[in-house]
């Protein structure tokens, strides 16, 4: 399974992103509550950040700070490993 998360805005508005590929049973559930869930309400604050994951292929996105629980670890998980 591959993941990316792509972090788009913040005070500064420097981009980040991360990809990993993972075959682990802790992730791929991960991901599949972040698919599952769908796309957040994906109206930001200002100087917030903005997230797209991608997951084999299919996109979700969504803002700080209304992510989900499984979403906002997710992508620190992958911003961490992928950086």
């Amino acid at each position: 399974m591959r993941i990316r998360v792509r972090r788009t805005g913040g005070f500064a508005g420097i981009e980040r992103s991360a990809e990993v590929e993972v075959s682990d049973r802790e992730w791929e559930s991960l991901a599949t509550a972040v698919l599952d869930e769908g796309e957040s309400d994906v109206r930001g604050v200002p100087d917030g950040f903005s997230y797209e994951i991608t997951i084999d292929g299919v996109t979700v996105r969504c803002c700080d700070p209304r992510l989900s629980e499984a979403q906002r670890t997710l992508v620190t998980r992958v911003l961490k490993e992928g950086a």
